[in-house]
């Protein structure tokens, strides 16, 4: 066994031996595989870095036999387009001669309409003049037309007066007959007359004769004012015609002389451009030129010379992605046209409907507010009047004129007179599209009696449309109401709804 240990530690040791010489050769071993897998790399890398230079060389190669090609073909259409451009500066000179007496007939035209724009000038002068002088008119006989309105509705209370008197006295007149009946018969049976009665009948006569004539008289003067109001509005229905035709003509004549003095300007313009001298066009230019064929010659000629630009090598590629992005383009501008077509008709067919409404809705209010105005104020005239001609951007002015009143404007008016305008111009918005409900919070606190009387009246006559819930200390408004609201306090600090229905309460206190 020993023999046998010590046999077996000298293989060990052999065996250990070449261990260590097997794991110096496989570290040998890599080296040499690192290194070569190094210069593997290398060798590939110098394989591509050829293989790159071949291609490039290759198509440098191509590229240049292309170039000599395109020169080839650029020299033979350079020498054709020489000769086509030498024939066509020859025909351009002829065109030129025909172009300069084609400027000298248009410089003459130039002058022409230069004269007749003075002329439109001072035409279009003379008739803003009368179109100011119609104005003038037109706002006097609105001023007259108003006047003699004051003065109709001031006949109208003094004839409805008379009327009045009148009744009174044919009243008195059949009670004095009665009693010149009653003396005849006691003077048939006494025969003893009374002087005294006859005078006083007799005086009575004279009365009534008296205001017979003043009846009379005051027929004859309402006649003539309403003769009087026909003729002023023929006279303004008239001058509104005539401005209105004014208005026409001077707007044709201005677009006429702004074209004459675009074409003009643009004309001058193009004459110093290219520096040219007046006289020697109009020298130059002969009779019959034409400038549609001299602009279809130009057009050409600029065709022609873009064409002799730089070749694109890769026009081609270009033109195809320029052609599809132009057809996308050109699909594209055909939807927004067509969109802004019908946006256009849209905003058209919005303006006409906006126009013909907003004339229909102020024609309504107006004719309301006139009627509601003088109940609310027991005479007097209002009206709505437009501030400009376009109904889109024009504004409504209110004109008020009370009874006995003439102002000129609404800070003249008291604050009362003021809320009875407002008032009316807010009945007569209902009027034309009542709502189920109106709130007014004390729109009846600068008013006095008379005039709450007559705000109460218009409030209970409104009221079989329009439902009104409103805010009032005023005692006349409160006994106008079928339903009172209010807020007590019974116990300090401590607040209670009171509901009074008018109807019931007044049932009770019958009852």
């Amino acid at each position: 066994r020993k023999q046998e240990l010590e046999s077996l530690d000298v293989a060990l040791a052999a065996c250990r031996t070449n261990t260590s010489e097997l794991e110096q050769q496989q570290s040998t071993g890599k080296e040499q595989l690192r290194s070569l897998e190094t210069q593997r790399e290398t060798v590939s890398r110098e394989v591509a870095g050829q293989q790159r230079q071949y291609a490039e060389l290759r198509s440098k190669l191509s590229a240049g036999q292309m170039q000599v090609e395109q020169f080839a073909a650029r020299r033979e259409r350079a020498d054709s387009e020489l000769t086509e451009a030498t024939e066509q500066q020859q025909q351009e000179q002829e065109n030129l001669v025909a172009a300069r007496q084609l400027l000298s007939g248009a410089i003459d035209v130039m002058e022409q309409d230069t004269q007749r724009r003075e002329a439109l000038l001072q035409q279009r002068d003379e008739t803003r003049g009368a179109l100011d002088q119609a104005r003038q008119s037109a706002r006097h006989d609105r001023d007259r037309k108003h006047e003699l309105a004051m003065r109709e509705k001031s006949v109208s209370t003094q004839l409805q007066s008379i009327r009045e008197g009148i009744g009174r006295l044919e009243v008195q007149v059949a009670r004095l007959q009665e009693r010149r009946e009653q003396l005849r018969e006691s003077f048939n049976q006494d025969e003893d007359p009374s002087l005294e009665l006859k005078q006083q009948l007799a005086i009575q006569l004279e009365v009534r004769l008296t205001a017979e004539k003043s009846l009379a008289d005051a027929r004859r003067a309402v006649e003539a004012v309403e003769h009087q109001m026909r003729e002023v509005e023929q006279r303004r229905n008239a001058l509104e015609q005539d401005t209105q035709a004014q208005r026409s003509v001077l707007e044709q004549q201005r677009l006429a002389a702004q074209d004459l003095a675009t074409r003009n300007k643009t004309i001058v313009e193009q004459i110093n451009e290219h520096d040219f001298e007046l006289e020697a066009l109009l020298d130059a230019l002969p009779e019959d030129a034409d400038p549609s064929e001299w602009e279809q010659s130009l057009e050409r000629i600029g065709n022609r010379i873009q064409r002799l630009g730089p070749i694109n090598l890769a026009a081609i590629d270009e033109y195809k992605v320029e052609a599809e992005r132009k057809e996308y383009l050109d699909t594209q501008n055909a939807e927004l046209q067509e969109a802004l077509e019908t946006l256009e008709n849209a905003i058209r067919k919005i303006d006409r409907e906006t126009r013909t409404r907003f004339k229909e809705t102020f024609d309504l209010i107006n004719t309301s507010l006139q009627e509601l105005f003088p109940k609310l104020f027991g005479g007097g005239h209002a009206y709505l009047e437009l501030t400009g001609d376009d109904l889109l951007d024009t504004g409504v002015t209110i004109m008020a004129r009370p009874p006995g009143k003439k102002n000129t404007t609404v800070h003249l008016l008291s604050g009362g007179e003021k809320a009875l305008t407002a008032i009316a111009l807010v009945f007569s918005i209902f009027h034309l599209n009542p709502a189920p409900f109106c709130m007014l919070d004390e729109v009846d606190a600068p008013l006095d009696d008379a005039n709450v009387a007559r705000y109460a009246r218009m409030v209970e006559e409104m009221s079989a449309t329009v439902q009104f819930i409103y805010i009032s200390h005023n005692k006349i408004a409160m006994e106008m109401a079928n339903q009172l609201m209010g807020v007590t306090m019974h116990e300090p600090g401590v607040s209670r709804l009171v509901s009074v229905d008018v109807n019931q309460a007044v049932e009770l206190a019958e009852a």
